[in-house]
């Protein structure tokens, strides 16, 4: 079973999902995404598996959302895309994947819904 968590060891709901995957016997493959951020085509199966669309993956509150202007309702999903392939730290978390499918671990259970 190939199990994906997008992780921020600093950030405490992904360190518990991953925890949570961990406790259930599931050893995820682990890409800390500050460091190695899903290009443009990852990021759209990503999208695709989550069923939306990029603004409602962003981070609204982080400072970098608004001083890179996506926060102009004008831009095109290109546009937002590519503002989450710059500023990484713009992309929800954790963001688990197994089977096709794909949830973000807010609140961790939630992850268990796509396992098997």
């Amino acid at each position: 079973m190939n199990i994906e968590i997008y992780h921020n060891p600093r950030c405490s709901k992904s360190r518990q999902t991953l925890q949570l995957l961990e406790e259930r016997g599931f050893e995820p493959s682990i890409t800390e995404y500050l460091k190695t951020p899903p290009n443009r085509d990852e990021l759209e199966k990503i999208l695709s598996m989550l069923g939306m669309e990029p603004r409602e993956l962003m981070r609204k509150k982080e400072a970098e959302y608004k001083e890179a202007g996506l926060d102009n309702p004008d831009l095109t999903r290109e546009q937002l895309i590519q503002g989450m392939i710059n500023h990484p730290k713009l992309i929800e978390r954790p963001i688990v994947i197994s089977n096709g499918k794909a949830v973000i671990g807010r609140p961790p259970e939630q992850v268990l819904d796509i396992l098997p």
